[in-house]
């Protein structure tokens, strides 16, 4: 499942994360690349320990613990704690990969499963040219750039890569999640049926058969939920 949150990050959160991370110094974005992505990785990425990231990543993780949207797609277990990337000048291109199955973050010492893969834009599209995120997933190639302040959040089993930034500056925050339901068809079918849910409830209120659904919802997370 492909899914876009908008305005995971509202105007304000935005507005203090790129004032942090416009005037830090960035590395070489391989620095956190394995061994495949290592070989078609071009970009600058803000180092973990940098002051700046830290900040912009305290910002970014208080954004999503208030996104309902985000809990109920993810259902998360663990996250990644975001890192900041940047596609410019002549590191502007990531090629095709697949993100690592595992990750260890020196920030929290643990290890992440990674279930889902996902980006924070951070610059808005009229800002540059290219930079576009490509995903494959079942359902074919997926071409996705968004507005500053919006979320994709995507299977990390899927083949994707950034295409080449050709003007401007794309920066985003990316990180990855642990999901309490590790089977990306099940964590489908559990959104689905929760935004069913809430459109029954918002258009007929607490109807006997949104009760039942809501049964049927908790009773699947329950047989599925690793916690």
């Amino acid at each position: 499942m492909l899914l876009q949150i908008h305005q995971a990050l509202l105007a304000d959160d935005l507005a203090r994360c790129r004032e942090l991370i416009d005037n830090a110094e960035w590395a070489d974005g391989r620095i956190t690349a394995g061994s495949q992505s290592g070989l078609v990785k071009n970009n600058r990425q803000l180092p973990e320990n940098a002051p700046a990231a830290q900040e912009a990543r305290a910002i970014v993780l208080a954004a999503l613990s208030k996104s309902p949207m985000f809990l109920t797609g993810a259902l998360p277990k663990k996250i990644f704690p975001p890192l900041f990337n940047r596609y410019d000048g002549d590191a502007n291109a990531f090629g095709n990969h697949i993100d690592n199955a595992i990750r260890h973050s020196p920030a929290t010492g643990t290890w992440v499963r990674t279930d889902l893969s996902a980006t924070l834009f951070l610059s808005n599209p009229e800002d540059y040219d290219g930079g576009e995120l490509v995903i494959e997933d079942t359902y074919g190639t997926q071409s996705i750039k968004l507005p500053a302040g919006d979320l994709i959040l995507y299977p990390s089993s899927s083949v994707h890569r950034v295409q080449a930034v050709t003007r401007g500056a794309r920066l985003a925050a990316f990180f990855w999640i642990e999901s309490m339901v590790r089977d990306d068809a099940q964590r489908s079918l559990l959104f689905n049926l929760d935004m069913s849910i809430l459109s029954l409830r918002e258009t007929y209120g607490e109807i006997e058969p949104a009760v039942r659904l809501t049964g049927s919802y908790h009773n699947l997370l329950r047989m599925w939920a690793e916690t």
